[in-house]
Formats: structure tokens, C-alpha cells, sequence
């Protein structure tokens, strides 16, 4: 599954292709699931919660049957090995999500990094930068992140 999904995402010499083709739905759950993984990943420990909440949050916001999400989380750890691929996700999911998606991306991202019940300074820096990768607006992430310590009832 991730052979074929790179393959639509990046060219021969590993380049974006800079939009020239459209993205299908999976391609797109794999940018997000690869992004959710690498939030996930950068405190050092990926944890069966970490990974139980990204389940929750593919399924739901996708409509993705259990095998499905089990299959994409695998093929999103492999993608996040490499991180210039994880820019390249990001780029994926700026020219294909509306810019409301793509703050609904930065909440889920802020759910992921807080599934811990803390926030780790290497998670919140890689948010940061995915913010602006995604040009959504420092104002429109925090309102995201203040969304999700609230529904998940985190007070710092």
C-alpha cells in the first residue's frame, strides 16, 4: 500500500509533483495519518494510546472500516521515517484540503500531541511548522489546540 501511495505523491527523483496530479482519498488519509504518527513519534515514545487515539481520529473523520485504519496507520509509521516525506504530505493536503480541513487537520494534530495528556516541546515545534505548511494561521491553531485541552479537560 505505501509503494503504491508514494508513487502518486512523489516522482521518480523524489520531488513533489508540485500538484500535477490528483490526489486520491487514500493518498490524502496517509498525508494525515503520516502527520498524526510524526506529532506522535517526536517526545520519543509511540505508545498503544498515541496509536489507539490516531486510530480513533482516521476512522472517524475518514469513515474508515477497522482493517482499513490498521493497514493506514502501518503504511503512516513507515512514511514517517522519513521526514522529507512528511512535508511532502503536508504540501499534499494544503493543495487538496479546504482551508477549513486544514485547520480541522491542525486540531487532530493537537489531539495526537496531547493523547498523552501533556505536550512535549519536539511535538508542539513540529505543530508549529506543520501550521505553517498547511497556512493556517498561528490564531486559527491555537483555537484548535484551546479546543482540544478543552474537550479533553487539559489546563495548563
Amino acid at each position: 500500500m505505501l509503494a503504491k501511495l508514494k508513487s502518486f505523491l512523489f516522482d521518480a527523483d523524489g520531488r513533489g509533483n508540485g500538484g500535477a496530479v490528483a490526489h486520491s482519498h487514500e493518498e490524502l488519509h496517509l498525508a494525515a495519518g503520516a502527520l498524526m504518527v510524526e506529532a506522535a513519534r517526536l517526545d520519543g515514545h509511540f505508545d498503544e494510546g498515541e496509536r489507539a487515539k490516531i486510530h480513533d481520529i482516521l476512522r472517524d473523520r475518514f469513515d474508515l472500516d477497522e482493517d482499513s485504519v490498521a493497514e493506514l496507520i502501518d503504511a503512516a509509521v513507515e512514511a514517517a521515517e522519513d521526514i522529507s516525506e512528511i512535508f511532502g504530505f503536508t504540501r499534499t493536503l494544503r493543495q487538496h484540503f479546504t482551508h477549513e480541513e486544514r485547520i480541522e487537520m491542525m486540531e487532530m494534530l493537537w489531539e495526537v500531541a496531547y493523547a498523552d495528556g501533556m505536550l512535549h516541546d519536539y511535538e508542539a515545534s513540529l505543530l508549529r511548522q506543520i501550521t505553517g505548511l498547511l497556512y493556517v494561521t498561528d490564531q486559527e491553531s491555537g483555537a484548535a489546540r484551546k479546543r482540544v485541552r478543552a474537550r479533553l479537560g487539559i489546563h495548563e
